[in-house]
């Protein structure tokens, strides 16, 4: 399984009109997240950042994250050897799918994007630029360390933000609060389905 962490190709061609995500046949791009602690319903930002959303839906439409689990919470309390703290909860897809992920995608950067890392900001995990596969993380909060020239990351690149939550960020809160050993939950937070919504 990919265990990128934050340090901390089909192209979906789209249209952005009065703040809300279209795709090329104008539906909003939206999905929902199952998972046993709740439903969480995330809008892409497939105008600005195409790539990353096209990827993030090969894996959705691929039914990779089914079975998948969120594994990580990074709380104020968990992240004591890090002068830059952050608060998000991380996801991946199904173990037994692992073997099987797509290649990792180029780096969209919040200085080009314009996608920052607020409250509800949904972005991919990666270890160094270009690394990024299927593990995603929601933010807790506004992290502007993780926007290009953050300090979380010590190359500063930051890391490609391409949504934001729009329903179900209690259940984000919970997950993050949910029992851990360290950074690790324990026991996972199941994801049960993750499908583009209707």
């Amino acid at each position: 399984m990919n265990r990128t962490i934050v340090l901390g190709c089909v192209v979906l061609v789209a249209t952005s009109t009065a703040g809300r995500t279209e795709d090329a046949g104008g539906k909003v791009v939206r999905v929902l997240v199952t998972t046993d602690a709740g439903d969480i319903e995330v809008e892409l930002d497939a105008a600005k950042a195409p790539q990353t959303v096209a990827n993030f839906l090969k894996y959705v439409d691929g039914k990779f994250y089914d079975g998948g689990r969120f594994h990580r919470t990074v709380t104020p309390a968990n992240q004591p050897e890090n002068k830059v703290k952050i608060e998000v909860v991380q996801a991946g897809i199904n173990p037994e799918r692992a073997k099987d992920e797509f290649p990792a995608i180029k780096l969209e950067r919040t200085k080009e994007t314009r996608v920052s890392h607020k409250d509800g900001t949904i972005s991919m995990a990666r270890d160094g630029p270009d690394t990024a596969t299927s593990d995603f993380f929601i933010c807790v909060g506004d992290q502007p360390e993780l926007d290009f020239g953050g300090k979380r990351n010590p190359d500063g690149q930051g890391f490609a933000a391409f949504g934001r939550v729009v329903k179900g960020m209690d259940v984000v809160k919970k997950i993050q609060q949910a029992p851990a050993d360290g950074q690790t939950l324990k026991p996972p937070v199941k994801i049960l389905t993750v499908a583009r919504r209707p």
